[in-house]
């Protein structure tokens, strides 16, 4: 892994997403923090440090490292079968999990760490520079905290930033699962994450389930979000609301009252298109909730069964079309909405004194992340100022 942070000036840059310029900018960055973005005209050689490295933007535009908020990279196996009996008009189950469980369990710890490097790899190309990363497919105290300890261990071999949360609340197996799941996988696994999350909907966990899951995270020091309303207005984000949870994610049968009641409690929309884009399902009521006063994110939620896809250039060009963001509201969810998501201020964002994380895009325009779905619209990921793909 490259070592961070770095020295470096970009220079030449059409645009800066969150500024405007007459003319191209430059972004100084000094140990791994943006020092200043001015004009190019106004940079000053005695304001770059000293043995900088150097970034031609070369006439294209440039925005913030990409903020994946809900993704669960942590697994083996494939599902390929399960989505190829979908597209034959088979309706999806959360009971699909299980398979990917029992690849999980079988795994040794090595394949889980490669994985998730290898995942972690393709996101950065595709401008992510920070990944919040369940574990969820242990449903096992032992690969639960495994699966976590996977995730700690990619750290080390991947320059993306990981932020590891506990998802053992990603079924209920019944037999007293919930009890074990809060006596004794929270002890165990809560040290090894940040946040505590439930998946509250048809098929998963309860209210009164997940409220029990997540209050006993909140005991344990872990920053509660929540899966609702996916598959079923369940009460979840009314749930996620009262609980003051960072995020409620997915949100596609969300109501109006629960839009007013997530923007009261401050608890950011997470929404996930590409997943209703693979299932073919109906896509979250993004303006609603922006009308509401919520911050919404996107996020990939990469994952084996339903969206299996790290770039969020794809997110931004399906929400772009499904929700009816423009283009500045959908960059600025998967940015600067994202580290809402997880009550970070220090990333999603090119103001002075932010971690230096940026991607350059390969265009003049940041609208070519969506005016190019499915193209490498990526020329450089930079990470703490240090130049970790392309350049």
């Amino acid at each position: 892994m490259t070592e961070l942070p770095g020295d470096l000036v970009v220079r030449r840059a059409a645009r800066i997403f969150g500024y405007s310029f007459d003319g191209p900018a430059a972004i100084v960055v000094r140990g791994g923090f943006v020092d200043s973005v001015v004009p190019e005209s106004a940079l000053r050689t005695d304001a770059v440090p000293s043995g900088a490295a150097e970034l031609d933007a070369a006439g294209r535009a440039v925005i913030p490292g990409f903020v994946d908020a809900h993704t669960h990279l942590v697994f083996a196996g494939s599902r390929h079968e399960e989505f190829a009996a979908r597209l034959e008009g088979r309706r999806y189950a959360a009971g699909g999990i299980m398979r990917t469980v029992e690849a999980t369990r079988a795994a040794p710890d090595e394949e889980l760490v490669a994985g998730v490097v290898r995942r972690a790899g393709r996101a950065l190309a595709h401008g992510t520079t920070t990944i919040e990363v369940k574990s969820g497919y242990g449903l096992e105290t032992a690969t639960e905290r495994r699966s976590l300890e996977a995730v700690r261990a990619a750290s080390a071999e991947t320059a993306a930033e990981l932020v590891p949360t506990f998802l053992g609340a990603h079924l209920n197996l019944g037999h007293g699962y919930i009890d074990l799941l809060v006596e004794e996988m929270l002890p165990v696994c809560a040290p090894l994450a940040v946040s505590c999350d439930a998946f509250c909907d048809e098929g998963a966990l309860t209210v009164d389930e997940s409220r029990r899951v997540l209050e006993a995270g909140v005991a344990h020091g872990l920053v509660p979000r929540l899966h609702a309303e996916e598959l079923a207005h369940t009460g979840g984000a009314e749930l996620a609301a009262s609980l003051r949870c960072a995020s409620a994610d997915h949100l596609v049968h969300v109501t109006d009252a629960d839009a007013r009641a997530l923007a009261a409690a401050g608890t950011v929309a997470v929404l996930l298109p590409a997943t209703s884009f693979c299932l073919r399902s109906a896509y979250a009521p993004a303006r609603r909730l922006l009308d509401a006063g919520v911050t919404i994110a996107l996020a990939t939620d990469c994952n084996p069964g339903t969206s299996y896809t790290t770039s969020m250039p794809f997110v931004i060009a399906v929400a772009c079309s499904e929700y009816g963001l423009t283009i500045d509201e959908a960059v600025r969810a998967a940015t600067e909405g994202g580290a809402r998501a997880l009550r970070r201020d220090d990333i999603g964002t090119l103001r002075p004194g932010a971690a230096a994380d940026l991607a350059l895009v390969t265009g003049e325009h940041w609208v070519d992340l969506a005016y190019h779905p499915g193209e490498d619209v990526i020329a450089a990921t930079v990470k703490r100022g240090v130049i970790v793909h392309g350049g």
